[in-house]
């Protein structure tokens, strides 16, 4: 399959910059998986789109205010975004945008009292040393970090809406702390959606999978076979498998918020059961993937020709997809990370006990 095959055309204005007022004022375009129809909701509709003894599972993780600003001793401004810590002494594996590199054992000042301290280069990563004169390094993201939103969403060093993505760019169900970006499709629940769900007598599950630096890295081969995935951290707990097989025995569908969900219960499948445990994920789902578990999504919209549109392709079929977006564009949806949502299902579908696509 070429790449080329999932591009799209999106007006740049449609790019969401800041969130919706309320989580749950986003729009939700509704796809039939089974006649390839489409309908306009509120997110705040999802619990009466969505079918009793059904489950619902999200991704817990939490973003970290990992993006930080400095200054070379030349004076020169430096992006700095931390991925992952790589010791307990403050040592973060991270990346450096600047307009020429530093060199090893330069010190970026972050303020008066922080500093950023390049220890060594791997790669395209770097090897980077947290100080603060006020206490643990890692206090150094709560007092200046903020949120690594992606590079469509415009903002700059100390950007008055700082604040609002702090709050914004985190679910409400956010845990565990590891994430790089937001699993975005979470980002419409409110406590009301989810209070609404458990009248509905929807269950509910959760994930953990540490969305990494590769969610932005677009495809660079010609061919979508070619692409190998970057892995992420993951763990799917004993009670959320439990929960599938429960799902499973009343009827009910598996129903995954966002493609971390996805990929995490489908790199843990064993027939149409999910293992618990932990791992690295590099699963890379495209069109001819045969799904185990998962039996409706919601998620966002995507990038043209990024792995995430090639993973929805595969679930609800690329040329549906595709008029569904251009359907998303005609009626002035908002896009992408802090855009409107989908949900993706067959209304109309049960899953009885033992039974198997």
């Amino acid at each position: 399959m070429k790449v080329s095959e999932f591009d799209y055309r999106l007006p740049d204005e449609l790019i969401a910059q800041e969130p919706a007022e309320r989580r749950d004022d986003s729009r939700l375009l509704v796809l039939d998986r089974a006649t390839g129809g489409l309908a306009h909701h509120a997110f705040r509709d999802l619990p009466d789109l969505l079918q009793p003894g059904d489950l619902v599972v999200v991704n817990d993780t939490e973003v970290r205010p990992a993006r930080l600003w400095g200054r070379k001793p030349t004076g020169g401004r430096v992006e700095v975004l931390l991925l992952e810590p790589v010791s307990e002494s403050g040592d973060w594996r991270g990346l450096v945008r600047a307009s020429r590199s530093p060199a090893v054992g330069t010190s970026i000042q972050l303020d008066d009292d922080a500093a950023v301290d390049v220890v060594a280069r791997d790669g395209d990563q770097w090897i980077l040393r947290l100080r603060d004169r006020r206490g643990a390094p890692e206090a150094i993201l709560d007092r200046l970090g903020v949120m690594p939103l992606p590079p469509y969403i415009r903002r700059e060093e100390r950007d008055p809406r700082d604040a609002l993505d702090r709050r914004r760019y985190q679910t409400v169900f956010a845990t565990h702390p590891g994430a790089v970006a937001a699993p975005t499709a979470g980002l419409h629940f409110t406590p009301e959606v989810l209070e609404a769900l458990d009248r509905q007598e929807i269950a509910r599950a959760t994930v953990t999978l540490h969305v990494g630096i590769g969610t932005f890295m677009p495809i660079r081969s010609a061919t979508v076979e070619e692409h190998r995935m970057h892995a992420e951290r993951f763990r799917v707990p004993e009670a959320t498998a439990l929960a599938v097989d429960a799902a499973r025995a009343r009827g009910g569908r598996v129903v995954a918020v966002g493609t971390t969900v996805v990929r995490s219960l489908e790199a843990s499948a064993e027939g149409d059961r999910v293992r618990p445990g932990t791992g690295s994920c590099d699963l890379f789902i495209y069109p001819g993937y045969r799904f185990r578990v998962v039996d409706a999504m919601i998620t966002n919209f995507h990038l043209p020709k990024s792995t995430l549109v090639m993973l929805v392709s595969a679930f609800a079929g690329r040329e549906p997809l595709l008029a569904a977006y251009r359907e998303a564009v005609k009626n002035r949806y908002r896009f992408y990370s802090y855009g409107d949502a989908m949900l993706l299902h067959d209304p109309d579908a049960t899953r009885a006990r033992g039974k198997t696509r």
